[in-house]
């Protein structure tokens, strides 16, 4: 049955009052063959954050439907036989212009994102393709943007500036006006024994010379330097972005993914997961995330889709 999806009180439940007053986007929702997909998009439709194209096999999604009191009457189907050819037909929507947004349903986000970073998916841009979070930790007192915990294993040091911007992109879209950048690593000291720390030296660099336009951007910083004054101060550490960091770039796929799970799992953090670089935003759910996490996703690809409109 429908029920009534609560986003954590907050600044985190601010993203549905930020939507408020603004079109709903366009959104193909790729494979919504579960109940927890479908009822996220449903839901995400009732708050009035996407008009649904529900991209999959329409018998399944029927199915899904009826046994779990879905009514998606009012909602267009785009018949695909399966997960893969859903993905496909989802992204010939976007590179046609007839969707704003992509949605992750129950398929792997492998298979998605593989169709998206296809030469001839026709969604790329300048950037590299890149994953967020958005994140509410009740034991800090601002939003944070993580990234990159889901798409890019080990990047470059060009992957890790067209990272960087994204998350920038992504921090004043969602109301974020004082961008502050992380750039993490073990040590906040550059040493040749650790890469990460070179990398973000040199991306400090870039900002300085005009190639990651907007927000302060500093590091190399442990995570205790870039979120706690206290520590930042005992260790000497002057900068306008540690202990007050509200974008913290991850130096692989590993640090990132252990940093958000941690968070969520130990400190019981709120997260909205978004894909960022490619031509329209895709709001990138695990199988297993509630639909309140679905629809605070679905509203970043809103206020994302907002940005560039």
């Amino acid at each position: 049955m429908q029920r009534e999806h609560v986003l954590p009180a907050g600044w985190y439940a601010d993203l549905l009052r930020r939507c408020d007053g603004l079109s709903p986007a366009r959104t193909a929702v790729v494979h919504p063959c579960d109940e927890l997909a479908l009822e996220g998009a449903v839901a995400a439709a009732r708050a009035g954050i996407i008009v649904p194209v529900l991209v999959g096999n329409e018998q399944k999604i029927r199915d899904v439907a009826r046994e779990a009191s879905l009514d998606i009457s009012a909602y267009e189907i785009v018949s695909a036989a399966h997960s893969h050819a859903a993905a496909a037909t989802a992204v010939q929507m976007a590179r046609a212009g007839s969707v704003e947004a992509l949605m992750k349903g129950s398929l792997h986000s492998d298979e998605l994102l593989h169709e998206v970073t296809q030469p001839s998916s026709g969604l790329h841009t300048e950037r590299r393709v890149s994953h967020a979070f958005l994140v509410d930790a009740s034991g800090y007192p601002q939003p944070l943007v993580i990234s990159d915990a889901v798409v890019n294993i080990s990047p470059t040091l060009e992957e890790k500036r067209d990272i960087v911007c994204n998350a920038v992109d992504l921090a004043h879209a969602v109301g974020i006006a004082d961008v502050r950048v992380a750039l993490l690593a073990a040590v906040e000291t550059v040493s040749s024994k650790i890469p990460s720390t070179i990398d973000a030296a040199a991306l400090c660099k870039m900002a300085e010379r005009g190639q990651i336009p907007e927000g302060l951007v500093d590091g190399p910083l442990a995570l205790d330097d870039a979120l706690s004054p206290a520590a930042a101060m005992e260790k000497k550490i002057h900068s306008p972005v540690a202990g007050r960091a509200n974008v913290l770039i991850v130096p692989d796929i590993d640090a990132g993914n252990v940093l958000v799970k941690a968070l969520s799992v130990l400190a019981h953090a709120a997260l909205a997961g978004v894909v960022l670089g490619a031509r329209v935003p895709i709001a990138l759910a695990s199988r297993a995330d509630s639909v309140a996490v679905r629809i605070a996703s679905a509203a970043v690809a809103l206020l994302l889709v907002r940005a560039s409109r």
